[in-house]
């Protein structure tokens, strides 16, 4: 007979996360799904006004919050940031939730505008994930989950967004050679693909109506993703609900990547 119990399977009680971008959007929303599963969170954002009004939001909520103003692309403010995390209490759980697109066709994209991306979406998934490893490994455990993108796992096809696909395709296996390098430390790492998520990050194309339907017609659902539908897999990885899982990245697409 199982002994699984869904309470405690999914139950973050006693916790500690820390999400990177989680000033708006998904990372509001992770912050929020994390938090109800009983974590206390630490929101960083380089937009300290954002960090706070998600911590405003889920202290009205009643959950344990602090804001932190951190720029993912500098080391030095990661280190900071996480070094007055630790202060307070373990580091269980990372969200790599930061991201950024710059949407040029190749030819034109400017190599500032290239790096500008790497810097947020590869090299700053890195840093952080470094960074609270360090004292994951210390504490013998942790559970790390980076958005990666289905832009990853395709060549997307709608328009040319080369340095976000290139970053989110390093991600997945950014993801992979963790999990692999720190599974003997107790530290799992994962990752979420979404699809389109209807977000202010892509309301230059939802603000197209040809593009949104073309959205439509390449998602078998036949629709764009809303926040919570996004949460919940990053919710079950950082779980102990998941506790066997390293190294994987779930698709959250409407079958987008089956086709």
């Amino acid at each position: 007979m199982s002994g699984f119990d869904p309470k405690i399977a999914f139950s973050l009680a006693g916790q500690s996360a820390i999400v990177t971008g989680g000033g708006r959007g998904i990372g509001r929303g992770v912050a929020l799904g994390l938090a109800r599963a009983g974590a206390s969170l630490h929101i960083f954002d380089r937009d300290a006004s954002a960090a706070h009004e998600t911590v405003t939001l889920l202290n009205s909520e009643g959950h344990k919050a602090h804001a932190h103003k951190v720029d993912v692309g500098s080391e030095s403010e990661i280190e900071h940031a996480m070094e007055a995390v630790a202060s307070m209490g373990a580091i269980d759980i990372l969200i790599n939730n930061a991201g950024l697109a710059i949407r040029k066709p190749s030819i034109d994209l400017p190599l500032t505008d290239w790096e500008a991306v790497l810097k947020v979406n590869l090299t700053g998934v890195f840093l952080c994930a470094r960074c609270a490893a360090r004292h994951m490994i210390a504490n013998g455990k942790g559970s790390i989950v980076n958005l990666a993108s289905i832009m990853g796992l395709s060549g997307g096809g709608l328009y040319p967004n080369i340095s976000y696909q290139s970053t989110k395709g390093a991600v997945i296996n950014l993801t992979r050679a963790l999990a692999v390098e720190w599974a003997p430390h107790g530290i799992r790492v994962n990752a979420v693909a979404p699809t389109w998520v209807r977000t202010d990050f892509i309301k230059p194309l939802t603000d197209n109506p040809d593009l949104v339907a073309r959205m439509n017609a390449m998602t078998p659902l036949g629709r764009i993703a809303e926040i919570d539908e996004i949460v919940g897999g990053i919710v079950y990885l950082a779980s102990p609900a998941a506790s066997m899982v390293t190294g994987h990245t779930l698709a959250i697409d409407g079958g987008f990547l089956a086709q």
